[in-house]
């Protein structure tokens, strides 16, 4: 299934949940509108949003201005959207941003957003059709593995391509680190904060996109653990991840907490045992990988603001930040609309679906961890193995 447009700029639909002041619509839709920063120069956009489709409406809904002010409708139904209000597949791709909204948690405490359903009416469409156009949808596939996997079988049995998951991926890093293709990466380390669900997500796949790039690829996840509170101090000692990963990655943070916050001083968070003090409830997922690497995901709320990952490469660490710039601006964000709109030119995504459906799946496996009293769960489904890019795709200074 393909489609040839002959306009000059690809047009795109934009279907999301809400349209409002920083959301992720606003962040991404706005950037195909009036362009972006990137590599030094500003962009403006190869790809013209013609469409939009908004699910919820609440106060500050920004959607109407914007289709006043660059010339397009807001349509009552995702298929209108896709057609454009006629009665054929009117668009060259499709920008599906289901973040944010009034949308009820599971007993797993996961946002029930609708990016399965969002997806699966642009699916239809395609099956109704004959014809497939490539879509982004933003962060998680799903918070379900079984549908995200649907999700990644739809692109393969249609001819789609489908790029999906977190900015941080694409981001700057300091410093700049990119590991080698098929290296050799003894463990790895991520320092992340946020919730559960929606941050615990980038920090995952900022980990997945570093080690990935290990020999052999990446061969899928055996089993999971989700620990919190002085268990994963314990781990520690245990030998179930490695104090000086931790220390290796934290030495490049630009946000540690505590002291430097009161009186600007620097600090070793872990000789001076600040980071016990500040860290309430640290949370650990351990990760067991099939072919026997091992990754976790250190959770520290109250010790850093920020996003930092450490590894062991041929017995040398290695470690850097995954920067996140500021608001309103989050120009982060420009990164990942480069590749999506590469996508949109190229019909080529520029890294596999799989990562995304894999750090879906992990993160759905260690919210069930934890819902079984934090247990070990093996995890036979997340068979999901694939091959690195040749590049990693991250902004470069």
């Amino acid at each position: 299934m393909n489609t040839q447009h002959s306009s000059e700029k690809k047009q795109i639909a934009v279907i999301a949940t809400v349209y409002t002041y920083l959301s992720h619509a606003q962040h991404f839709a706005d950037r195909f509108m009036v362009g972006y920063p990137y590599e030094g120069e500003w962009r403006s956009s190869q790809v013209k949003v013609v469409s939009l489709y908004v699910e919820q409406k609440p106060e500050g809904n920004q959607s109407q201005d914007r289709a006043r002010e660059f010339g397009f409708e807001v349509y009552p139904t995702i298929a209108d959207a896709l057609r454009c209000g006629e009665d054929q597949l009117a668009v060259d791709g499709i920008l599906i941003i289901s973040e944010h909204g009034d949308y009820p948690r599971n007993e797993l405490d996961q946002v029930l957003y609708p990016r399965y359903e969002f997806f699966k009416a642009c699916v239809q469409v395609f099956e109704e059709e004959g014809r497939s156009v490539p879509i982004y949808n933003d962060k998680h596939l799903s918070y379900s593995f079984e549908k995200a996997k649907e999700m990644v079988d739809d692109g393969s049995r249609l001819d789609f391509p489908i790029l999906a998951g977190s900015s941080l991926p694409v981001t700057w890093r300091l410093p700049d680190l990119e590991l080698p293709l098929d290296c050799q990466l003894e463990e790895a380390l991520m320092v992340g904060v946020g919730g559960s669900d929606p941050m615990d997500y980038h920090a995952l796949e900022a980990m997945q996109c570093m080690i990935e790039r290990r020999q052999g690829g990446e061969s899928g996840v055996k089993a999971v653990q989700l620990i919190e509170g002085e268990a994963v101090w314990g781990a520690e000692k245990d030998g179930r991840w490695s104090m000086d990963l931790l220390e290796a990655a934290l030495s490049r943070s630009d946000t540690p907490c505590g002291w430097t916050d009161e009186d600007g001083r620097t600090q070793d968070l872990i000789r001076t045992g600040e980071l016990y003090r500040l860290v309430e409830n640290p949370a650990a997922y351990l990760i067991e990988h099939r072919d026997g690497f091992n990754s976790v995901l250190l959770m520290l709320n109250g010790a850093v603001r920020d996003y930092c990952f450490a590894g062991r490469l041929n017995g040398q660490l290695v470690s850097t930040q995954f920067l996140l710039t500021p608001t309103p601006n989050v120009t982060y964000s420009a990164c990942l609309i480069r590749k999506i709109e590469e996508m949109y030119l190229t019909r080529q995504a520029p890294y596999p679906a799989e990562r995304t459906l894999l750090v879906s799946g992990t993160l759905e496996s260690c919210l069930k961890s934890r819902h079984s009293e934090y247990q070990r769960l093996e995890t036979p489904h997340l068979d999901v193995a694939y091959q690195a890019p040749a590049e990693s795709h991250h902004a470069r200074m």
